[in-house]
């Protein structure tokens, strides 16, 4: 913890406290509390049903929290969404790019609704591209692209205007096991560059032993941690079994 006044949830990529949230008078999340420091990869581990997307829907603004609750590089999302939403890359469950343009031209688009003028916009693509293997698939339709290339190029989106904190709500579901391996492999290398990952999942091999966890459960925070320490000496699918009472 650093001295003086400022509090460490300001110097935390994302910081959620005391969150609470219900459908039609039915909780959702239950005093929900969590931080994830800059340069982690975070599971947001839980079976479905858990209040994983209801938890991502408030992080990315499409339910906005009370103030002070969420706090995304120490801007708040109750009191200034936009700025909170600045600091932050988001690649949402369902797929959003048009498959008739191609990977540069989708990611040009995003660039301009960022306000980036088309030389900076050239090069922080050309970059991102790069990160995820995708330099060489720049010029191909989005359509000709298999699954794990599309999700790569949403990663890549999502980086261009150069979040501390990333979200992926659940981004390896359809892809086949040689995609979601290398899909993973590319988000865990992005946390050395600084970034900050939440990774929501309900699937326990894309985790190492080193990331951080948070394990939701019925819309409460039932475990938290680093991965190997939670888990002890089970295996990480038998802990979560055991936690949640759910299918692994």
């Amino acid at each position: 913890m650093r001295s003086g006044s400022r509090s460490p949830l300001n110097d935390a990529a994302l910081a959620v406290s005391g969150l609470n949230h219900a459908w039609g008078g039915k909780p959702a999340l239950r005093d929900v509390s969590f931080s994830l420091a800059p340069g982690r990869f975070c599971a947001l581990l839980g079976p479905n049903g858990a209040g994983k997307s209801t938890l991502m829907a408030v992080l990315t603004g499409l339910i906005r929290p009370a103030p002070a609750v969420v706090l995304v590089a120490g801007q708040d999302m109750g009191r200034a969404p936009r700025r909170a939403l600045a600091g932050m890359g988001v690649v949402f469950q369902q797929p959003t790019y048009d498959l008739d343009r191609s990977v540069v031209a989708n990611l040009h688009y995003f660039a301009a609704l960022q306000g980036l003028t088309r030389a900076e916009a050239d090069r922080r693509i050309a970059g991102a591209l790069a990160r995820l293997g995708m330099a060489e698939r720049a010029g191909e339709k989005v359509g000709a692209l298999n699954g794990g290339h599309r999700r790569r190029m949403e990663i890549a989106r999502a980086l261009l205007h150069r979040p501390r904190l990333l979200l992926l709500d659940e981004p390896t579901v359809g892809l086949d096991a040689p995609a979601r391996a290398a899909i993973t492999a590319h988000v865990h290398d992005l946390t050395a560059e600084g970034i900050a990952v939440l990774w929501a999942t309900h699937l326990v091999d894309e985790l190492r032993d080193s990331d951080d966890l948070v394990l939701l459960h019925r819309g409460k925070v039932a475990a938290a941690g680093q991965v190997g320490a939670v888990r002890g000496a089970q295996p990480l699918q038998d802990w979560f079994l055991a936690q949640t009472g759910a299918a692994a």
